[in-house]
């Protein structure tokens, strides 16, 4: 519901408060912003330069996660987010680059005191997000612009193999907050790489990561995350459908026969440089 994420948002145009009547957002200076039918807002605030994963791969990655097989990211992330989220006041999770809201939902799940706002530019997407949790908004913004998030609102940011825009994050973080990053590891997805031609994860991916968001955070923790998985046919295709891999692998080169593929990412804990 977006009524308890709604005093954290902010006008992406003149960054006052939001107010809500029905199915509009507005701002004191006249904006408006409407609500989609679905239950999203969309404070995209103009044209966006891309429109992120299609309903075919959201189709496919909502399927691949209700069935459980990356539960193990979403519990790592529910541990590192629960403790951060006692306190007097309510605190709130922002999930930039949602998805289905899949994760987000798993979080809130274990900090009853939390309110969660997903952040995605797929509308496809956000229509899952918006009802994947009682607690959870879901928004339509560009990762890449200002986010329409309150100065120092947020207690706890995911980044789940979504863009990392270090400036924005740190902004909108409180100065006791944390940035929780999930990346692939080399090794992810290892045995649908050597098999079939998937797009590999770059060796150097975590220095990367690392080096754009130095200017802004610092890592306090990290762990590596392994989960085997056994796979049907059919959800070996669904997860090549929901990775970039969709485009370049002909479905008719999949295995026809259950395989043991394995997950393996990499969390990192981020604190805000002061």
């Amino acid at each position: 519901m977006i009524d308890g994420a709604l005093p954290f948002l902010r006008c992406p145009v003149c960054r006052l408060p939001l107010d809500r009547l029905d199915r509009t957002l507005r701002c004191p200076a006249g904006h408006s912003f409407d609500m989609a039918r679905q239950g999203y807002a969309d404070l995209s605030a103009g044209r966006l330069p891309h429109t992120g994963d299609s309903a075919e791969m959201i189709a496919d990655r909502a399927g691949f996660l209700a069935a459980g097989h990356y539960r193990f990211i979403a519990e790592a992330l529910a541990k590192e987010a629960d403790p951060l989220t006692v306190r007097p006041e309510p605190s709130l999770i922002v999930d930039a680059g949602t998805g289905t809201g899949d994760y987000l939902a798993h979080v809130l799940d274990a900090c009853p005191a939390a309110v969660g706002l997903g952040l995605d530019v797929s509308k496809p997407a956000l229509r899952r997000a918006a009802r994947a949790h009682p607690r959870a908004a879901a928004v339509l913004a560009d990762l890449w612009r200002p986010l329409p998030i309150a100065d120092d609102a947020a207690t706890v940011i995911l980044n789940v193999f979504a863009p990392r825009n270090g400036a924005e994050y740190h902004r909108v973080l409180r100065a006791d907050g944390r940035l929780l990053v999930v990346t692939p590891a080399a090794d992810h997805l290892a045995e649908l790489v050597a098999a079939h031609g998937l797009i590999r994860v770059d060796p150097d991916k975590a220095a990367r990561v690392s080096g754009a968001l130095e200017e802004h955070f610092e890592p306090v923790a990290s762990a590596t995350h392994r989960q085997v998985m056994r796979l049907t046919a059919a959800e070996v295709r669904t997860l090549v459908g929901m990775t970039p891999s969709a485009r370049h692998v002909p479905v008719a080169e999949l295995p026809t026969r259950e395989l043991a593929v394995t997950a393996v990412v990499e969390l990192t804990a981020y604190r805000k440089r002061l």
